[in-house]
């Protein structure tokens, strides 16, 4: 072999070793934002479902307070005609533990005071970033935040005829007459008898549940 070409050969392995090298890096540093979008998707996977158990348990918790009303049109007007901020009780340990089994914790999680009933839920995934190839990048916790709320099916309409408190005055024992009825969208009416709870239908019927914008 020539001298020239073992110069040229010589020349050309540092270049070879660089470009190699290059290539290497490059294909960290993809991986480095590979594994951040895959980090930034799973929590706001994570704060979806976490924001959609805190409603769906304000839902049913509404469920006891409903049942202990079926005498009161005005409770009925305010829960199903007007905007409604909520029933009893805290539903975010729910947001927690569904926060828990998608690897992440709940950093807030609160009541909408907007007006709406809802809640909102942020988090930060358990599991940091692996590498630093990205100055900070290492040991960061992705986050994330979602909103959901309650919103009514259905309309309560209530009867002209009836006046429960006259009726009760006068015969405390007697059967308290129906306020009224519960019209859904595609579904039967829902007739409030005291007397029969099981006519009631499930809360999933009387109210959807779905993640909002902000």
């Amino acid at each position: 072999m020539s001298s020239g070409a073992c110069e040229d050969s010589g020349q050309a392995a540092p270049l070879y070793i660089a470009a190699v090298a290059g290539l290497l890096f490059l294909a960290l540093i993809f991986f480095t934002f590979g594994e951040a979008d895959i980090q930034r998707n799973g929590a706001q996977s994570a704060a979806d479902a976490a924001a959609l158990a805190a409603a769906k348990e304000s839902r049913s918790l509404l469920e006891s307070d409903l049942k202990a009303h079926l005498t009161d049109p005005d409770y009925f007007e305010y829960v199903f005609n007007a905007p409604f901020p909520g029933g009893p009780g805290n539903a975010c340990g729910k947001a927690s533990a569904f926060a828990a089994l998608n690897k992440a914790r709940v950093v807030r999680c609160r009541q909408l005071s907007d007006g709406r009933w809802g809640y909102e839920v942020s988090l930060k995934s358990d599991k940091g970033m692996s590498t630093d190839l990205i100055p900070g990048t290492e040991g960061k916790q992705a986050e994330a935040e979602a909103v959901a709320v309650v919103e009514p099916r259905c309309r309560f309409i209530p009867d002209p005829d009836s006046d429960p408190g006259s009726d009760q005055d006068a015969d405390p024992d007697a059967a308290a007459a129906s306020i009224g009825k519960v019209r859904c969208d595609g579904g039967p009416d829902w007739s409030l008898d005291p007397e029969d709870l099981a006519l009631m239908p499930g809360v999933a019927d009387l109210f959807s549940v779905r993640l909002a914008e902000d």
